[in-house]
């Protein structure tokens, strides 16, 4: 396996006769030398090598640690590729137009030719520390937040100080001397996830959606090649940062910067994994170069100026920006359904000139997230995003939401070849799989679910968990992860090993999730169908849920793991509660149903005008007859707390004779008109309800429904609010041109058959509870601390509180969710204070609907 991995030696000779043959193309040089004098290679591929310094530049690292080849690797065929291409693709050739490729194949010489050598899994460089000991972690040597230390020994020992190693001074010395590079990937090996840089604050940038984008459209590259799914994950505390890495360095001067893990062995079998690693990359670094020119220095073409919800409803959502408006640009609207992905042809909603967006025929109570950049026409350069708006539309009418997550003391795992695992509930991971130390792992999940209301229907459902960790695992491509829903009844203790793997599993949710889709960073979900979602629902005891989640149960030769972590929101090394288990319900619950019989009935026709009897047809002069009906909608519960779902008004015929095409509408029409003929053939129809029947059916079928539509439904309960009095109107109708003497009478004495209007209705409160009151941000303990009055209404189920430091949060999921619950403050833990931000508190009942939000704007103090 090794062997068929190339050494530097190779590499540089397969670099020079490039240079060789495509002269006007490509050049190898050098930046520096190693401690052990090896040249420290650069190449640079360009259409114009004159001009290369001069153009937007995408710049590729590879092996700064030493036993990662990868990048390596990588590089060469990448750059094979690109030459050999050049002359007949047209869309290298419209990149490299506008873009340059750099690109240090192996940033680590020396420690790589002593890990192919002598050590696989040597890190390290080869310097010779004072102590004698060997090796600094070039990656931990950049003076981002370098961390002094004196374990030399250690293999992430950073060195005496930033910069003191010749292959990191290299390094800086090429970025600072060439200010075109707008992106810098750095490659490694293992985990199959893309980290972009952070700034060691936990607050997002104004660039983590650029950052978080380049990376999607990278990763979706690699899933049309292999099917794997890549994670995306930006450090933030409280979870353990990277320190003194080159990528820090690279975005602390305005490159978009990210670390790109490979693999799932730092050296993987070449031809069955490695060369599968590399065929995938080559579209994901061809996607990242077409990036480049978007994010040179000097590209006119800016962001936005502002990006905001200004509306949603349960299947729209409106936006609007800003930015000064010309002939020469439009913008690009793009729209997902999870967080950190792709903005390319697949999911762009909109080209507009216009400063807003309305977007419609929406699914309701679902996430959307939404990009924007801006486009000009001529040269096609494109801006940066401006930062990626999140918004959950509302519930229907007959819906209610609930997000439920994890008991902690119930939740953990459990492994075969431990005898602690009680001790593993509450803490901060999820280990499931199997390795040789812990054996077969399940995890047990476990939530309460005690305000689901046992008339509860659950239409949607999905279960979700926060992959926190793929570089330290060994996933290799087999097996698959599932989640199970635990029969209670039969079921032992959870935090024994024999007990969870006996469980009773009433039926697996979801489609498994296979070892090529885990990733780290982005959310994996498990949805629910009709038959799971009822199920779900049975299992229900005591108002818990009780989940287990299983993986492989056995390993491949040679393997140690094959093990997935997944956070649980608590302790030192989980990323904080909004990452606990969740399960997420869209319910309704079984309707009342409410019978109103009319208040009055009458015929209507040319001649006469008779009460309490029902016909409809024509007369003997070919007029018309009409029917109607008026009702009283006071007996229905108050406006304010009902939601009518749905309404169906049910007429009989008697025996009837007619053989002509005559067909029957019912109508909605203004209560307050009067009933003379005159006025009833002027009528104005606020609907037509249902479908109009024939004849011919009221044979076949005494009983008709006419069914109210959406719209009739939005009326009538617009009618509720009033406790009015609603008409209806059933009139005749023929394509015949001229018919006479022909109509139908309708039921009215038999009461089991006369008309009736059936009212099905829910229990709903319609509007939020009112808004906070005397919000306020103070300082305490060197923390932002954010503080209110919650309102004193029964009805009050919590306040949510909202971070953004680019709009205003109108949407109570447009930003970092800070706390959601009854107390009356909350504080910003590991905001910066250096930085100016919104604020956003939302109260809420059990629907959940959502008040209007107070804002708070937090001015940053300059020093």
């Amino acid at each position: 396996m090794k062997q068929l991995y190339r050494s530097y030696e190779e590499s540089t000779e397969i670099f020079k006769k490039f240079q060789h043959d495509y002269p006007n193309n490509f050049k190898i040089e050098s930046i520096g030398q190693t401690w052990e004098k090896r040249e420290i290679n650069l190449i640079t591929i360009s259409k114009d090598l004159k001009n290369a310094d001069k153009k937007p530049a995408l710049f590729f690292t590879g092996t700064i640690h030493a036993r990662e080849w990868i990048g390596h690797e990588l590089a060469i065929d990448f750059a094979t590729y690109v030459l050999e291409n050049l002359q007949t693709d047209p869309t290298l050739q419209t990149y490299l137009n506008v873009s340059t490729i750099y690109m240090v194949p192996c940033a680590n010489p020396d420690g790589y030719e002593y890990a192919r050598n002598h050590f696989s899994f040597w890190r390290k460089n080869r310097r010779q520390n004072a102590d004698g000991t060997y090796g600094v972690d070039l990656n931990r040597n950049f003076p981002i937040g370098f961390v002094k230390s004196t374990i030399t020994t250690s293999n992430v020992y950073g060195g005496p100080e930033p910069f003191s190693e010749p292959e990191t001074c290299a390094l800086r010395d090429f970025v600072l001397a060439h200010p075109n590079i707008t992106i810098a990937l750095d490659y490694h090996s293992q985990g199959n996830v893309f980290f972009p840089a952070h700034d060691f604050r936990h607050e997002d940038t104004l660039d983590t959606t650029d950052m978080n984008t380049l990376c999607a459209n990278m990763a979706e590259e690699i899933r049309k090649i292999s099917g794997r799914e890549y994670g995306i994950h930006q450090g933030k505390p409280p979870a353990k940062l990277i320190s003194g890495s080159g990528r820090e360095f690279y975005y602390s001067h305005n490159i978009i910067s990210t670390v790109v893990e490979v693999g799932t062995r730092n050296i993987s079998d070449y031809m069955e994994d490695m060369n599968e690693n590399i065929r995938e990359h080559i579209p994901a670094l061809i996607a990242a170069l077409k990036e480049t020119d978007n994010y040179a220095k000097n590209n006119s073409v800016k962001r936005v100026n502002s990006f905001e919800v200004t509306e949603f409803g349960s299947n729209h959502v409106n936006l609007k920006w800003d930015y000064p408006t010309n002939d020469k640009i439009y913008f690009e609207i793009y729209r997902s359904q999870r967080d950190k992905n792709f903005c390319n042809s697949s999911n762009l909603i909109a080209k507009t000139q216009n400063l807003e967006y309305k977007d419609i025929n929406l699914f309701s109570n679902r996430d959307y997230y939404y990009n924007i950049r801006v486009v000009n026409k001529k040269t096609n350069q494109k801006s940066p995003f401006y930062p990626q708006i999140k918004v959950r539309t509302l519930i229907e009418y007959d819906e209610y939401s609930r997000t439920y997550y994890a008991n902690a003391k119930a939740t953990g795992y459990v492994a075969e070849n431990l005898n602690n695992n009680d001790k593993h509930f509450g803490i901060n991971s999820l280990f499931v799989g199997v390795d040789e130390s812990k054996g077969v792992s399940y995890a047990v999940i476990t939530i309460n679910v005690k305000t689901l209301p046992d008339n509860a229907l659950i239409k949607l459902a999905s279960f979700n968990l926060y992959p926190i960790n793929r570089v330290s695992t060994t996933i290799e491509k087999y097996g698959e992860w599932n989640v199970g829903l635990v029969n209670q009844e039969t079921m032992g203790n959870i935090t024994d090993f024999d007990d969870v793997e006996s469980m009773e599993i009433i039926r697996y949710i979801g489609r498994p999730t296979e070892s090529h889709q885990l990733t780290q960073g982005i959310w994996r979900t498990w949805s629910l169908s009709g038959l799971e979602c009822i199920d779900l629902k049975k299992s229900v005891k005591d108002g818990m849920i009780v989940l287990r989640v299983e993986g492989p149960k056995g390993l491949r030769v040679g393997r140690t793991k094959q093990m997935m972590q997944w956070d649980i929101g608590y302790g030192k090394f989980g990323f904080g509660l909004s990452y606990r288990p969740r399960l997420e319900l869209t319910y309704t619950i079984e309707p009342t149903t409410t019978v109103l019989y009319p208040k009055s009935v009458c015929t209507v026709s040319k001649q006469a005008i008779k009460d309490d009897e029902i016909t409809a047809g024509y007369d003997k002069d070919g007029h018309k007859i009409y029917s109607t009906f008026e009702f009283n909608l006071s007996s229905l519960p108050p406006y304010n707390d009902t939601m009518i779902t749905r309404v169906y008004f049910e007429l009989n015929s008697t025996k009837i004779y007619i053989k002509d095409d005559i067909r029957f509408h019912l109508e909605f029409i203004d209560a307050t008109i009067n009933k003379d003929y005159e006025a009833l053939t002027h009528r104005e129809v606020i609907q037509n309800i249902g479908y109009d029947v024939s004849a011919t059916e009221l044979k076949n079928n005494q009983t008709q429904y006419f069914v109210f539509d959406s719209f009739s439904e939005i009326i009538l309960n617009e009618k509720l609010k009033e406790k009015a009095d609603i008409t209806l109107v059933l009139k005749p109708t023929s394509a015949q041109k001229v018919i006479k003497d022909k109509s139908v009478s309708w039921e009215i004495s038999n009461h089991n058959l006369s008309p009736k209007l059936v009212v099905e209705h829910i229990p709903k409160r319609r509007y939020p509870v009112s808004k906070v009151n005397n919000a306020q941000l103070i300082m305490e303990a060197g923390k932002i601390k954010v503080m209110w009055e919650n309102p004193k209404e029964s009805d009050f189920v919590g306040a949510k509180v909202i971070k953004n430091a680019f709009r205003k949060p109108l949407s109570p999921q447009d930003g970092q969710k800070l706390y959601a619950g009854t107390d009356n403050y909350t504080y910003d833990d590991f905001g910066a204070k250096d930085i100016d931000k919104y604020y956003a508190i939302f109260t809420y009942d059990d629907v959940p609907n959502y008040s209007e939000p107070i804002i708070l704007e937090y001015k940053a103090k300059l020093s």
